[in-house]
């Protein structure tokens, strides 16, 4: 993506997205580009200058290009790893505490590279990502990332996921669970003190942020207020403050964190973030599942963004979020993929076509059911809004970043055609998409990803996994034998009246009396 600005561009005839249009459109205009911003907005017709090259686009939907706020690259080789586990079972074998890595650089920028171009061919032009280095970040796994996002072409935010404290030190019960020697073992294990992480962050964003001309930039992540000491935390959304940076926090994606966060601070994990500072519009909250009113509140009088994982909450059973109460209270929710492990397609479409679906078993109120256009903005403008980029993206304006995707509305998906918002939200799956241009310079067209050999990424990508497969059979033999003890923390914690319950089910069958395990238990059939 070097080299010399592109020349102006017109794309002509297309229909602009108008969430308050009666069709969902505009009458037909020209997009004038120069310099990676949107110039002009005016009728068919009249932008087009000499020397402008030209788009034709009679016929096509433009609309602000996706953004997917929040993802773990880290993830993409994990597609298909596991099924039917809970979170903390779930992340037990993807991310097992011994003998995980290191691994080389040209698998971060493979695995980046792979999921970009998923994104990328579906319409996602922006993404927040946050990948997790095994077992620390190096500058050559950083630069490998931030590599891969500048030389394909996507508008990336990424973070560092970086924890300071030991799995083991905020799980309840877990102690008196682990094996000796897995808990002895897992005692001995380095926990880097604060000014570690710190300078580990301050080197990523002296570094990389605003590279690309700005295209990339850095976001600043401690995982989780559970995994993070107070100084930590405090110093590094001080960091964020100054440099003006999104501060990602995992809050709430399943109940043993609402039981966590209780039995750690008694108190509410996100009472314990905004008594320390951290909560402020800067914080971009994944999950938010297992909030209470108090929680919602918190964020909305914060002015936070909440990040909504559909997929994630469902292949995890963790929840359904509470979208309305969250709404109701002015609260931006934004959606994501979260990573290739729970949505294995990487494709926005399908998360918020899940968001849209999941939240009509909620509640009877079909008054509270999210609509297409509160899904829409969700993946647009709330998405730029997490990112810290609300001014530039998000929408088809003057003076906007030319973030722009096309989609041919003489497909099937708008055949017959109705109502565009829905056949948006409950029928693109990105088939439709034709042309995507990021920061003004046209990185998709019919299908081909322009920026990098496509073919060749796979093939690395062929030759890669059979040592990543290798690499990660200690650690899934480690990940069997604390089984066990991170299942009995699950079922513990299931059975606790935290106030609220966050599961279609019915909990009067087994939740509310207590039962110590599971319907079915293990080794039944």
């Amino acid at each position: 993506m070097a080299g010399e600005p592109p020349r102006p561009v017109v794309i002509r005839g297309a229909r602009v997205l108008d969430l308050s249009a009666d069709d969902g459109m505009s009458a037909p205009v020209d997009i004038a580009v120069a310099d990676g911003v949107i110039a002009e907005v005016a009728p068919a017709g009249s932008a087009e200058r000499p020397g402008d090259e030209v788009i034709e686009a009679a016929g096509s939907l433009a609309m602000p290009g996706l953004v997917n706020a929040h993802f773990h690259s880290s993830g993409t080789f994990n597609r298909g790893l596991v099924d039917n586990l809970p979170l903390e079972l779930f992340m037990l074998y993807e991310l097992p505490p011994f003998d995980f890595g290191p691994f080389p650089a040209e698998l971060y920028r493979a695995r980046v590279l792979l999921g970009a171009i998923e994104m990328l061919k579906t319409g996602v032009t922006a993404v927040l990502d946050d990948p997790i280095y095994s077992p620390e970040p190096t500058e050559e796994a950083i630069d490998a990332v931030m590599g891969a996002y500048r030389d394909c072409g996507i508008r990336a935010t990424a973070g560092i996921y970086l924890p300071n404290t030991p799995e083991h030190s905020w799980f309840p019960y877990i102690r008196e669970l682990l094996p000796a020697d897995a808990l002895e073992r897992l005692e001995r294990e380095p926990v880097p003190d604060t000014d570690a992480v710190m300078a580990v962050h301050e080197a990523f964003v002296e570094r990389w942020d605003g590279a690309a001309g700005g295209r990339l930039r850095c976001a600043l992540s401690c995982s989780a207020p559970q995994r993070a000491t107070e100084d930590y935390m405090t110093r590094l959304h001080d960091l964020a403050v100054r440099r003006r940076l999104p501060f990602v926090l995992h809050v709430y994606e399943s109940k043993v964190q609402r039981v966590a966060g209780e039995v750690l601070y008694g108190k509410s994990l996100i009472r314990h973030v905004r008594d320390l500072g951290a909560l402020d519009e800067r914080t971009a909250i994944a999950h938010a599942v297992w909030v209470d009113a108090d929680d919602v509140a918190d964020i909305a009088s914060a002015g936070a963004v909440v990040v909504h994982s559909p997929s994630g909450n469902l292949r995890c059973g963790s929840g359904i979020m509470p979208w309305r109460a969250l709404r109701d209270a002015g609260v931006t929710v934004a959606l994501c993929t979260d990573e290739a492990t729970v949505e294995d397609t990487s494709s926005l479409w399908n998360a918020g076509r899940l968001a849209a679906l999941l939240h009509k078993i909620d509640h009877p109120d079909f008054t509270t059911w999210p609509t297409a256009a509160e899904i829409l903005e969700a993946m647009t403008a709330a998405g730029a809004r997490a990112m810290g980029l609300e001014s530039e993206l998000g929408a088809i304006r003057a003076g906007a970043r030319a973030d722009i995707i096309l989609l041919d509305l003489d497909g099937p998906v708008y055949t017959p055609f109705v109502n565009l918002i829905n056949h948006l939200v409950y029928g693109e799956d990105g088939r439709s998409v034709w042309l995507v241009m990021v920061d003004g310079r046209v990185v998709v067209r019919d299908g081909r990803v322009l920026t990098v050999d496509e073919g060749a990424v796979r093939a690395e990508v062929r030759e890669l996994m059979p040592e990543w497969l290798r690499a990660i059979g200690p650690a899934a033999e480690w990940a069997k034998r604390l089984h066990p003890a991170f299942e009995e923390v699950i079922r513990r914690c299931a059975v606790q009246d935290v106030g609220m319950n966050r599961w279609a089910g019915d909990e009067g069958t087994w939740l509310a009396a207590g039962r110590p395990g599971w319907r079915r238990e293990r080794g039944e059939p």
